[in-house]
């Protein structure tokens, strides 16, 4: 089965600023995949190669075998994607925009599917409301309807909750994920690593234009093993015995970095020993955040 995105040594210079440097990735079909990174890593500027949106200085990149540079109008019919940018067009009611959307990929009566997308996005109270009109979380869900318009097999989804409000996002991952099991390869960027976490099957983690973690969900988590005690003690103080576990000081009390579960026991039996009664403690595994900020720090 070809892949849903195949990129090969994809490089992008402005100048002397290096946004892509020599990126290798696929991504299978059916996946829901995780593309995280801060600030300038060079996600956007992937997916506006894999959009057509920007020609990459080296590489090749494919959406569903397609060529996005050499074969561009068949890789974009097979691609939706949501971007970050509140984009519209102020002169269309809602339904119009996704009409005039279905129009560009030569879908003529698209009526029902419209209807289903507006229903499932809460939008078909706004039918007929001018896009201007509308606020900036009903904007984005217009957004979200013009990318899966044209039934895409690939989306592409560009920080998709940013912004908008609870109820939007869960009734968004709702549909989303029942895409997702229909077939539908989803590709996220998020800044909200807790959804990456409960949604992504794998996650490539880019910096400074360079893929840095590549790995199933499952094994970003385990590979980082280890965990956090944190505790509440009375008197407020820490046995100098247990200052080597990386004891960071919190409100109200500290957070311990341990090395795994048996080293629990030790924390305990050393605050005994030092007379130190334990009012809280709380035993967590390191999340998704958590592991992103180490892969970061990294030199």
């Amino acid at each position: 089965m070809v892949p849903a995105i195949q990129v090969e040594q994809v490089s992008k210079h402005y100048g002397g600023l290096t946004a892509l440097d020599a990126v290798s990735l696929t991504i299978e079909q059916g996946e829901f995949f995780g593309l995280l990174g801060p600030n300038g890593a060079g996600k956007t500027t992937l997916i506006n190669i894999l959009a057509g949106l920007v020609l990459p200085s080296g590489g090749i990149a494919r959406v569903l075998g397609h060529d996005v540079v050499n074969q561009y109008r068949a890789a974009r019919r097979a691609l939706g994607v949501v971007p970050q940018e509140l984009v519209f067009d102020p002169f269309f009611t809602v339904r119009e925009t996704l009409t005039f959307q279905s129009g560009y990929f030569g879908i003529r009566d698209n009526r029902d599917w419209i209807e289903e997308v507006m229903h499932h996005l809460d939008l078909a109270e706004k039918a007929e409301t001018n896009m201007r009109a509308l606020s900036g979380g009903m904007k984005r869900r217009v957004l979200v309807a013009q990318a899966l318009v044209h039934k895409p097999p690939v989306i592409v989804l560009d920080e998709p909750t940013a912004g908008v409000d609870v109820e939007l996002r869960q009734a968004l991952w709702q549909f989303i994920r029942r895409l997702n099991r229909d077939g539908h390869t989803i590709v996220l960027t998020t800044h909200y690593l807790e959804e990456a976490e409960a949604l992504c099957g794998r996650i490539a983690m880019l910096k400074q234009g360079r893929i840095v973690a590549l790995d199933t969900t499952r094994n970003l988590l385990r590979t980082h093993a280890g965990c956090y005690v944190e505790l509440r003690l009375n008197p407020d103080r820490l046995p100098q015995p247990l200052e080597r576990f990386a004891a960071q000081r919190r409100e109200g009390g500290y957070r311990l970095a341990l090395r795994d579960y048996s080293e629990v026991e030790r924390v305990v039996a050393g605050l005994r020993a030092g007379g130190v009664e334990i009012q809280e403690l709380e035993v967590m595994r390191p999340d998704l955040e958590e592991i992103f900020v180490q892969i970061m720090q990294r030199p």
